[in-house]
């Protein structure tokens, strides 16, 4: 074996044996917290997500994206839930001949890529929630890993956003978010957090190629949304009541949210795509959520 090789390989083990010091430190941090771990998914069995766990959303969905979801475009393998956003025309099964208005479904999408979520299968009501994760930073990128209520239409069901990333004035960024309902059916009022991505590559340059951890910590009080351990954004429950007439004084993080992990592309806030960086890779190592 050659010894720039054997370098690699053992650098990859040290690398793995720190990780995996540093998960059990935590998980023994967060018992004398309280907490306990209630669900989880490792993606340690190649092939497609559980099903027991994860259903998967079909076509195009929503902010006008550029992507067509398909469960073909997400796989666990080598221990990891990996979503690949490709450039490949496909014809949609939404598509109507005689549809109109801001609704209307293209006949072919020009690309792929893959959404999954635990409703109907997992939610949960306050707790710990951590994923670690390695994101995709090119131009047209948006993964996420967000959370939706379970009673109401959006937005009066309450949206937590742990992680987004897009570019933002031609800039990227990453966020961390919250969402209830306005007065109007779609409206939505926002607490949101956009950090700038220089924030994180200012002080790691190699930042885009290492994993991740988002953490959220939800209580009666607040949601409080941490990245390797920095706060991000803290949202005050006290101020998170739906407005209007649906929904109206119902505070949607006061019920169970379920788990959504996805990659989109272009749309309202992904903007242009950029080809030339295709396929784009977005790597979920676990999925954890302990509770008190």
């Amino acid at each position: 074996m050659k010894k720039g090789i054997l370098i690699l390989l053992l650098s990859a083990v040290a690398a793995g044996s720190v990780f995996a010091q540093t998960s059990r430190r935590d998980a023994n941090a967060y018992r004398k917290e309280g907490y306990k771990l209630i669900w989880s998914d490792e993606f340690n069995k190649d092939g497609r997500p559980d099903p027991s766990k994860w259903s998967y959303e079909k076509g195009f969905e929503r902010n006008h994206e550029a992507q067509y979801y398909q469960r073909e475009n997400v796989e666990c393998k080598d221990g990891l839930l990996i979503f690949e956003g490709r450039k490949e025309r496909r014809v949609s099964f939404e598509y109507d001949p005689n549809g109109r208005g801001w609704d209307q479904k293209p006949l072919y999408a020009e690309y792929t890529s893959a959404s999954i979520n635990t409703r109907g299968k997992f939610a949960f009501r306050y707790g710990r929630m951590e994923v670690r994760a390695k994101i995709p930073a090119e131009k047209g990128s948006w993964p996420a890993i967000w959370l939706l209520g379970k009673q109401y239409p959006w937005p009066h069901n309450g949206e937590i956003d742990v992680m987004e990333y897009y570019h933002i004035g031609g800039k990227p960024h990453i966020l961390a978010n919250a969402a209830w309902g306005g007065k109007k059916q779609y409206e939505a009022i926002w607490d949101d957090e956009k950090i700038p991505y220089s924030h994180f590559t200012d002080k790691e340059p190699d930042w885009a190629d290492k994993f991740h951890i988002w953490r959220m910590d939800w209580d009666e009080e607040a949601i409080r949304i941490y990245l390797d351990g920095e706060l991000l954004n803290e949202i005050l429950l006290s101020e998170t009541i739906n407005e209007g007439s649906r929904g109206e004084g119902f505070n949607p993080f006061t019920q169970e949210q379920y788990i959504l992990l996805n990659l989109a592309m272009g749309g309202n806030n992904g903007g242009p795509i950029d080809d030339s960086a295709l396929p784009l890779i977005y790597e979920v190592d676990y999925v954890r959520v302990y509770q008190k």
